[in-house]
């Protein structure tokens, strides 16, 4: 779903692992739960306090993609890979938000990871009963 505004999940059906990642990494952003970037991922990864990593799919670096799915494979972190590093940039909050909540000048992330969750939530539940499903 690309519009803006759907911070209110669909009700009904259950919500999709995107909507989920993007309520997390939301929330995580609040509470200042997030490393965005490569030197600030790999630190976290490192010192082992992150929780799940996100990885985008159009990172034209194979070095980076390389560093951080082998620290997150030797740490044991949950790693999800998306489509977009513009998209995820503006999930992880690399953007500036105009009058009509439209995201402007958004800065491309190709890595992010979660080391504060922030609350529980029902999104939360979600991303891990699909690294459940995954392993």
């Amino acid at each position: 779903s690309d519009a803006e505004g759907d911070d209110v999940p669909a009700t009904g059906g259950p919500m999709d692992v995107n909507t989920a990642l993007q309520e997390v990494l939301k929330t995580a952003l609040i509470h200042d739960g997030l490393s965005r970037g490569l030197h600030e991922c790999a630190k976290a990864l490192d010192k082992r306090q992150a929780h799940m990593c996100i990885l985008a799919n159009n990172c034209d670096e194979p070095m980076y993609v390389k560093l951080v799915e082998a620290l997150c494979s030797e740490h044991g972190i949950n790693l999800i890979k998306v489509d977009d590093n513009k998209k995820l940039g503006e999930w992880a909050g690399l953007c500036k938000i105009d009058k009509e909540g439209k995201a402007r000048k958004v800065v491309g992330c190709s890595c992010v990871v979660v080391k504060d969750y922030g609350k529980e939530s029902q999104a939360l539940d979600v991303l891990n009963e699909y690294f459940k499903s995954r392993k």
